[in-house]
């Protein structure tokens, strides 16, 4: 199905956030997430499903000053 990762759409087989972010290469890693405009806790990534059209935005934390 086709969903939008921070802007850009991407085609994925995942049924849910978290292995979305498995399949495009986030995996493990900290990061923060909204899923259509609304932040989307880590620990509700396993249970929320994605749905054609969803926009969901990845974002790492950044070192630096």
């Amino acid at each position: 199905m086709k969903i939008s990762v921070n802007g850009e759409m991407t085609v994925v087989k995942a049924e849910t956030v978290e292995t979305v972010l498995s399949e495009i290469g986030f995996g493990d890693a900290r990061v923060a997430t909204a899923l259509n405009g609304v932040f989307l806790p880590a620990d509700e990534r396993a249970s929320k499903a994605i749905e054609a059209g969803d926009q969901l935005e990845v974002v790492a934390p950044r070192q630096g000053g």
